[in-house]
């Protein structure tokens, strides 16, 4: 194989047009074995592989078509793939070829001229393309087969009509029943592709076809079977019983060897567990989840990457999937920084009761690396700690103590802003460490650290004996400070002189910050707050502090959540793009559609309740194409009988033909498919339930009336001038 290189490698020299057109002349006479157009086929090749434009060489290479040699018509068909789309006004020259060459006896060459043709999407390719690819997707030799249910996706994306009037997706739809694995995946690969542009067909399976295709899983490649798995999500299960035999038959495929396999069969199990019932089952899928997820942790930083992203949301699910391995999570010296971020949320995600202790102690070491990023997450993550596990909250004040008293400056700010939260969640418990914080004043110059210790000291002025003086040595800079700083400057004064109304001090304070807030500052928002507060004040100091120093809510956990409808379908896209940004492909990607799990009689209650509606933009005509799926039709489904006219001879609108659900697998009509989001009944995997917004009742307008939002207070209403100039 190396000496084969060695000998190719001659080959990539950079060469010029007149010579190798007079090469290719030359080599016309006395060159039997066509030797000599092989090796100047090999250069031309060569020099398209280093960026030269050979172009001005279609006319002499499209010339040795008709040379009854394989090795030269895949350099000839490579050439044409490379330069048919800029020499469209050239390529009716090569079509005779191309319909020779798909009628002839040697498969490959069959094989490789529908190919070629279809990756040329020019209008004369794409009139001439119709018979001969209808005739491939019949070939006897699967290999021709396989490759032109490829073609009918290529075709689709040059002339979606024309492949829909030609009847190939049908002929698609056909070969999932194909005898050989191979043709199967390519025709599922196929069929997806359609499915999954705006204006293509929707792709669905019924259960015969699902079942067929998992037949095949074992004979297909690893790229089979990852297409073959992934269009596992367009079934729909009726049945409880249906979903989990089918997930019993997949969970062997997470034990395979390619990581993206294991991926795309977790994303199945995911998806199919919303219309289970069996608790049993749903545990032990669960469990058998956690060894290939680890497993694939010990593979390169950036497949690691990519397994950490995914995990990231499959705990957030099935939290029970992992939750006893949190030491797997824990960072090594060399792991890249953006590997270490992933961990760190991922050590946070899974804390509990029983581990955060062992948790704590790993942020804690992590608190005095030399990243500071790195650092400054690990700080945080101490205080989310204390947040969410209660238990661990005094041993982590004691962490952050502790590094405060390190006076470096950068984990000095994260540890007060964290505090501050602190204090939010745990009122009255932790106020013994503010001497502690106001120690460290001087080291903080970022905003939001300055607006976290400028909170503490107006939330806790009554208990802060100086906190008149800290506040006057804070706002001594009041007019240079950012906005953030600024309002919490603000709120503090304020504050201070509610605790402390009898001070001077505080007085002159509140004075002298409402002033410049109203008078020096640009920023409509502070200046709105200034006026707020100064009127309040002027008023009615009393209901003053009752609103300024009312009962806050205590912090939660509550925000770190992902709302639960976009959780459920990123992890339809599990192992896919949109698993590692955390977003729908449709919002990053042109022309994608989007994914949710779809209503049926066995999605879980809790499930159906946060169901998302996925809209489908059909550019196509409003025409449907409905398709009986192959296979026995299903005896529990029966079609509705038509509607009966009523007895006073009203005209009674026509109804359109109804397909069983089982049966219908192609559709072109526009989607109205909702999403499923959410664990539903219950699951028991841990997740704390979710709420929805009540939808808006019957087709009530919202805005019907905002005439009364403000009193019908209409005073200053602009209207159109009546007469006069404007000045």
């Amino acid at each position: 194989m190396s000496g084969q290189g060695s000998q190719d490698a001659k080959f990539f020299q950079r060469g010029k047009i007149q010579e190798f057109r007079a090469e290719l002349q030359a080599a016309e006479s006395k060159d039997k074995k066509f030797t000599k157009r092989k090796t100047v086929l090999k250069k031309i090749v060569a020099n398209i592989t280093m960026g030269n434009d050979m172009s001005p060489l279609f006319s002499d290479v499209i010339q040795c078509l008709s040379i009854p040699s394989l090795e030269i018509k895949k350099m000839v068909y490579l050439f044409l793939v490379c330069y048919g789309r800029s020499k469209a006004d050239h390529i009716s020259r090569v079509i005779p070829s191309f319909l020779e060459d798909c009628e002839d006896r040697n498969p490959l060459v069959r094989a490789l001229a529908i190919r070629t043709m279809s990756y040329i999407p020019t209008s004369l390719v794409v009139e001439e393309i119709a018979d001969p690819l209808r005739h491939a997707l019949k070939d006897k030799d699967p290999y021709v087969r396989k490759t032109a249910a490829i073609c009918v996706a290529k075709l689709y994306t040059a002339d979606p009509r024309k492949a829909e009037r030609s009847g190939f997706v049908e002929m698609l739809r056909d070969l999932l029943l194909d005898t050989n694995a191979t043709v199967v995946a390519n025709a599922v690969a196929a069929l997806s592709e359609i499915g999954d542009r705006q204006d293509g067909v929707i792709f669905r399976l019924n259960l015969t076809v699902a079942n067929k295709l998992l037949a095949a899983l074992g004979e297909s490649s690893e790229w089979g079977q990852i297409y073959i798995l992934d269009s596992l999500l367009r079934y729909v299960p009726d049945r409880h019983e249906d979903a989990e035999l089918m997930a019993e038959r997949i969970i062997v495929q997470m034990q395979h060897a390619n990581s993206a396999v294991v991926l795309t069969t977790i994303k199945v199990l995911l998806y199919l567990m919303n219309y289970m019932e069996n608790r049993r089952l749903m545990d032990y899928i669960c469990k058998k989840m956690g060894p290939p997820l680890v497993t694939l942790l010990s593979s390169g930083p950036e497949v690691q990457y990519v397994a950490l992203r995914n995990i990231l949301l499959i705990i957030q699910r099935r939290p029970q999937v992992l939750k006893n391995d949190v030491k797997v999570f824990f960072c090594k010296y060399n792991d890249p920084i953006y590997v270490k971020l992933a961990k760190l949320e991922i050590m946070y995600r899974l804390a509990r009761d029983e581990n955060a202790r062992e948790v704590l102690a790993e942020l804690q070491e992590y608190a005095s690396e030399v990243d500071i990023d790195f650092v400054r997450k690990a700080v945080r993550s101490i205080g989310r700690l204390a947040i969410k596990v209660s238990t661990a909250a005094d041993d982590c004040i004691k962490v952050l103590l502790e590094l405060i008293e390190n006076k470096v400056t950068y984990v000095v700010q994260e540890a007060v802003i964290v505090i501050k939260d602190v204090f939010r969640r745990y009122p009255g418990k932790y106020e013994g460490i503010i001497p502690a914080l106001c120690e460290n004043l001087d080291a903080l110059d970022e905003p939001e650290s300055k607006a976290a210790m400028i909170w503490i000291v107006g939330q806790y002025a009554n208990r802060i004996d100086n906190a008149d003086e800290l506040m006057d040595d804070l706002t001594y800079t009041f007019l240079d400070e950012p906005t953030e700083v600024q309002l919490a400057l603000l709120t503090a004064a304020v504050k201070l002189f509610i605790y402390k109304a009898q001070s001077d001090t505080s007085k002159a304070l509140v004075h002298k910050v409402l002033k410049w807030a109203t008078e020096e500052i640009d920023n409509p928002d502070l200046r709105d707050r200034g006026f707020m507060y100064w009127r309040l004040l002027a008023i009615n100091p009393a209901v003053a502090g009752e609103i300024v120093l009312a009962e806050k809510p205590a912090i939660t956990t509550d925000a770190d959540r992902m709302d639960r409808g976009a959780l459920d379908q990123l992890l339809l896209h599990t192992g896919t793009l949109g698993s590692i940004y955390h977003k729908n492909p449709e919002t990053f990607i042109r022309g994608a559609t989007g994914k949710a799990l779809t209503d049926s009689p066995a999605l879980n209650a809790a499930s159906r309740q946060v169901l998302v509606p996925v809209s489908r933009n059909n550019m196509l005509p409003p025409t449907a194409i409905r398709i009986p799926g192959p296979g026995p039709r299903d005896p529990r489904k029966t079609v509705p009988p038509p509607p009966m006219p009523p007895s006073d001879g009203a005209p009674v609108p026509s109804a359109a033909p109804v397909a069983e659900a089982s049966d219908l697998l192609l559709d072109t009509s526009p989607s109205q498919e909702g999403g499923d989001d959410g664990d539903a009944d219950g699951d028991g995997d841990g997740d704390e339930d979710y709420s929805q917004a009540p939808a808006s009742a019957g087709g009530a307008d919202p805005y019907a009336n905002l005439d009364g939002a403000f009193g019908n207070y209409m005073a200053d209403e602009p209207r159109p001038q009546q007469s006069g100039p404007l000045f």
